[in-house]
């Protein structure tokens, strides 16, 4: 299958992709699009997924993962299109750690996939401190809003970080939840339905506690919507 042949050359297909070929195997291309139909169809799609956090369900008679059975985060839905997994997650890897704008403009049409009708209000990027952002040097997050932005003709709606605490890449799943615990602000009233817009959704921590903040806000609804979603975590590590 093309898919597989992409594997051997990692993410260098994507650096040399151009307009004209499959992002994903070089094939040629008619038209505008930036795939061809065989690697979109081998693309691991979210499904069967929690219609609440986007988790990965183990079959098609659940409605909901454990987690949000036993509690519900303060977002009410999760449109995340795609799992983390190849190739999905070499095109994270190459988007937020060598900001490679070819990776953000194919996340943006993937996360298109997933754009509910009517759409949201507005949508908020998940933000970082200013020290954060200086010692990275991009914001994932911030670069596909604004995308997306001029994609959808949503407005863009701005958070504040107060604390950035230790990295949640060690933290267990309760540990994420207390960590972020007041750590965003909304300076100003936000619309009705909003959607907070990252690359990768883990255990929605971060969704849950800006959602937090926007509710305090005003906000009447909040949703997420992100690129991919990492696998289902049984043990809750």
């Amino acid at each position: 299958m093309r898919l597989k042949r992409w594997v051997a050359a990692g993410s260098a297909l994507l650096k040399r992709g151009l307009p004209g070929y499959c992002a994903f195997c070089l094939a040629p291309l008619e038209g505008d699009a930036s795939w061809c139909s065989e690697c979109f169809e081998q693309l691991p799609w979210n499904r069967p997924a929690c219609p609440c956090c986007g988790d990965q369900l183990t079959n098609d008679h659940q409605f909901l993962c454990g987690h949000c059975l036993s509690k519900r985060p303060a977002f009410e839905a999760a449109y995340v299109a795609l799992r983390y997994e190849f190739p999905v997650n070499a095109l994270v890897r190459d988007f937020k750690f060598n900001a490679r704008p070819r990776a953000g403009m194919l996340l943006c049409e993937l996360m298109q996939q997933s754009l509910p009708s009517p759409p949201f209000d507005a949508i908020l990027p998940v933000p970082m401190t200013p020290e954060r952002a200086r010692d990275r040097g991009f914001n994932q997050a911030h670069w596909l809003a604004f995308e997306l932005a001029k994609r959808s003709g949503l407005p863009v709606l701005e958070a504040r970080r107060l604390k950035q605490g230790p990295s949640q890449r060690r933290l267990n799943r309760q540990a994420r939840f207390a960590n972020l615990a007041g750590a965003f602000v909304i300076d100003k009233p936000p619309p009705a339905y909003v959607a907070i817009v990252d690359d990768v959704v883990t255990t929605g921590a971060t969704a849950h506690a800006l959602a937090l903040a926007l509710r305090r806000a005003g906000a009447q609804r909040v949703d997420v919507w992100a690129a991919a979603r990492t696998p289902l975590v049984v043990d809750d590590a």
